[in-house]
């Protein structure tokens, strides 16, 4: 849970109190700054929602694309033994030329 969410439903719990004050005693003033926080406070819940959300839908496409990574590389591997032996021996050749390579 986002710490913004804490904060926001803290300063709207504060503002409805602050309003209540300002209704009881008659005081404009009083009720109009409870419910600027209160209206602060949604709007900082509403904002660590979304990020919540946000972060939820990153870390989930995350994980389908690395599920999906890995079965689609084993499919691979299991339907092309010998090309894959292939594809990783190039590929520890060019790493090993690279890595060879005399420094200038």
């Amino acid at each position: 849970m986002d710490n913004d969410r804490f904060t926001g439903s803290a300063k709207n719990v504060a503002g409805k109190v602050e309003g209540a004050f300002g209704d009881a005693l008659g005081d404009r003033s009083t009720q109009a700054s409870g419910r600027a926080r209160q209206a602060e406070g949604t709007a900082q819940d509403l904002y660590g929602q979304a990020k919540d959300v946000a972060r939820d839908a990153a870390g989930a496409a995350a994980n389908y694309a690395r599920q999906f990574q890995d079965e689609t590389l084993a499919e691979i591997v299991r339907e092309n033994p010998v090309r894959a032996l292939w594809v990783a021996g190039g590929i520890g050749f060019a790493l090993a030329l690279m890595l060879r390579r005399p420094s200038r």
